[in-house]
């Protein structure tokens, strides 16, 4: 019965193996917690300042050029100074952004403008860091532990994306939004001190500055990777036509149960904490490829059914179903990028799936909102579902290499393994 248990639940080898990777978990659930205190606070003090909801909306709006610029240059960063300190320095500057919050927040008359530039700076600061978080993995953890480490990381990200948003409802409505903010601002003080205790994860040697040439330099290799182009393309596929969170309070109307709204984005959630709490078995899996592509499929399905049942219940497994799916697909494309993209390399590939990231879901509700208000709400959401497994079936097709992966013989996984066992003999 044990060895079948630890089969199926997640292998926990990185925590063992890595004291970095430890640290790096536990600060990461603790300033997730916190960043989602604010994410709710936030627009939720916009809608209290202004009662409309286009002011809120258009906190979207001011996210995502940001996002996208810091996004790209903050890959560039990350490969030209020392990880650690450009983590350190986005997470004091995020701290001092709750500073603002909480200030604001706590005069007579908040104002307005305040949280929309607070707002466009955590984008900022989001864009700097992320491409260092992404690149640190495959340093600080042996290769062949890399799937088990991505399991691990989304657990944390869902855990903290789920207990965040809950308890800051909870703290908005019975101490305020200045409490809220205060809470984050508490976990980045705390996040800050953690990564202090980091290792220095300094630049190559011959490391250049951050320039255009350098974030072309990086697309260019992306370009000439197939199975790398295979992860971004199939990801912007399934965001694209299928993320239609944005429709979700249409959805549940005409389900007749407004109740359920809340649910339903748990519901997603929900589905990526069981996948990555049952993750085991993906640690023998060398074909990630496959990952990529069926998770992405069962994306699709999900959302595809959730458009089609009739009964709430129904939608709320589907959404599950669709959750388990996108994390399963997000293990193997980490899992890739990981062990074939060159360490001198990695920031500016990381800030490059920063857009994906970001551009992927934002068109995916435009599509979504444009789409149900010609065919409707239920229609938008089905076909988009649809639309997704046929292009993935279809990318899967264009791209056999992305099929036939396999870390066992990939030159580039293989080179990057030789890499990593060198650098730890020295």
């Amino acid at each position: 019965m044990t060895s079948k248990l630890s089969a199926i639940l997640p292998d926990l080898s990185p925590w063992r193996s890595s004291a970095d990777f430890r640290l790096l978990w536990v600060q990461g659930l603790i300033a997730h917690f916190g960043s989602a205190m604010a994410m709710i606070a936030l627009p939720l003090q916009i809608k209290d300042l202004t009662g409309s909801p286009l002011a809120v909306g258009a906190m979207g709006a001011v996210e995502l050029v940001p996002l996208i610029v810091f996004g790209l240059y903050g890959g560039a960063l990350a490969d030209a100074v020392d990880r650690r300190k450009l983590i350190i320095a986005t997470e004091a500057g995020l701290g001092l952004l709750a500073v603002i919050l909480m200030v604001n927040a706590l005069l007579p008359e908040p104002l307005l403008w305040p949280l929309y530039v607070v707002a466009a700076g955590v984008s900022a600061m989001a864009g700097l860091q992320r491409p260092a978080l992404d690149a640190m993995l495959a340093r600080i953890v042996p290769h062949d532990q890399l799937t088990a480490a991505a399991a691990l990381n989304n657990l944390r990200w869902q855990l903290g994306g789920i207990a965040g948003p809950s308890a800051a409802g909870l703290v908005v409505a019975y101490s305020g939004h200045a409490t809220a903010y205060g809470i984050t601002l508490l976990g980045f003080a705390v996040s800050v001190l953690m990564c202090l205790r980091l290792a220095p994860a300094p630049p190559a040697h011959d490391a250049e500055k951050p320039s255009l040439r350098g974030i072309v330099e990086g697309a260019r290799y992306a370009w000439s990777r197939p199975v790398l182009m295979g992860t971004y393309a199939i990801d912007l596929v399934a965001m694209i036509f299928a993320f239609p969170i944005a429709i979700f309070p249409f959805l549940a109307d005409d389900l007749n149960a407004p109740w359920s709204l809340g649910l339903m984005f748990a519901a997603i959630s929900v589905g990526s904490v069981l996948l990555s709490a049952m993750s085991g078995w993906t640690t023998r899996v060398r074909r990630h490829g496959l990952l990529v592509i069926y998770g992405a499929g069962a994306w699709g399905l999900g959302i595809a059914a959730a458009g089609w049942f009739d009964s709430v219940w129904l939608v709320l497994v589907a959404l599950a179903v669709a959750g388990a799916g996108d994390t399963l697909s997000g293990l193997g494309r980490m899992t890739i990028w990981n062990q074939t993209i060159p360490d001198e390399l990695r920031g500016r590939l990381a800030g490059i799936e920063v857009l994906s990231y970001s551009v992927g879901p934002q068109l995916g509700q435009v599509r979504s909102g444009a789409m149900a208000g010609w065919t409707g709400t239920r229609a938008a959401i089905w076909s988009g579902g649809v639309v997704c497994i046929a292009g993935v079936l279809l990318m899967a097709a264009a791209l056999p290499k992305l099929v036939r992966y396999d870390s066992d013989t990939d030159e580039d996984a293989q080179l990057r393994r030789a890499q990593r066992e060198a650098a730890l003999g020295e």
